[in-house]
């Protein structure tokens, strides 16, 4: 069966209503519409179908750049046989976004390596795929930038936008000590939020051990009191999932060694 042309005609016209995407495939899908015989309604369903697909992949894959998530940390690539313990029915949970409905936060716990950031970052790519807001950012980064935002006065709108997001994810949460102006950017974040958005933290230190490195204890207490009270916590044990990420290599047959010609046997 040969593959139908697309004429210069329909090319450009399909160009001008920005559908020149489907060219790529419109040939095969003409031939499939004549094979099976359909109708002028159920082909243009069906190749519209792929322009939708098309773009809502695109789409998504914007978001989630602009959301700073790394785009190989996804669900679809976590390795479930990795030997990190943690409750598999709270994961589930989260993935349902059901926190995200109630307003609700996300705790994740454990040891440098064990999969934190990873399944924070893939809670973040399940949101963006559902079309929900999020902003991935690692935590000293993320409030030094803030701390920085009051010598140029946009401290206000870096606060107002990091508030409106509906799923904001703070890496490494408390790794480093916070001054007094570093602590209340957390207490801001969290009692604007509180209630009203989720926030999803991941963090190689307890809960118990974040008071000591908040300079001002009182909105650090404030602070970590609302975050727990709403939140879900997954912790995460075992040896550092990075193991799997390291290069291997296939040992290549040994070649043959030629002798040189002086050391040659006849």
């Amino acid at each position: 069966m040969t593959t139908p042309s697309v004429s210069l005609e329909l090319a450009r016209l399909m160009r001008r209503l920005k559908l020149g995407q489907l060219l790529d495939t419109l040939p095969e899908r003409l031939a499939l519409a004549r094979t099976h015989q359909l109708g002028a309604a159920e082909f243009l369903e069906q190749l519209f179908s792929d322009e939708v697909q098309r773009r809502d992949v695109a789409s998504c894959g914007l978001r989630a750049t602009k959301a700073h998530l790394d785009p190989t940390m996804v669900l679809e690539a976590w390795d479930d046989s990795a030997l990190v313990t943690y409750d598999h029915a709270v994961l589930h949970e989260l993935v349902s976004l059901r926190f995200v409905d109630a307003a609700q936060n996300v705790v994740l716990l454990g040891p440098v390596g064990v999969g934190k950031t990873f399944l924070a970052t893939a809670l973040g790519h399940v949101a963006v795929r559902r079309h929900v807001s999020v902003h991935f950012e690692r935590s000293d980064r993320l409030f030094k930038r803030l701390k920085a935002s009051r010598l140029d006065a946009s401290y206000d709108q870096e606060l107002r936008k990091l508030i409106g997001v509906d799923v904001l994810i703070l890496d490494d949460f408390c790794l480093t000590p916070l001054d007094a102006t570093e602590t209340s950017d957390p207490y801001d974040l969290v009692v604007e939020r509180h209630h009203r958005a989720s926030t999803v933290v991941t963090s190689n230190r307890d809960t118990s051990e974040w008071l000591a490195v908040m300079a001002d204890a009182l909105l650090a207490q404030s602070a970590i009191d609302r975050l727990k009270s709403a939140a879900f916590e997954l912790i995460m044990e075992g040896p550092s999932y990075r193991e799997r990420e390291k290069p291997t290599f296939e040992s290549a047959p040994a070649k043959p060694r030629r002798l040189s010609s002086s050391r040659r046997t006849i």
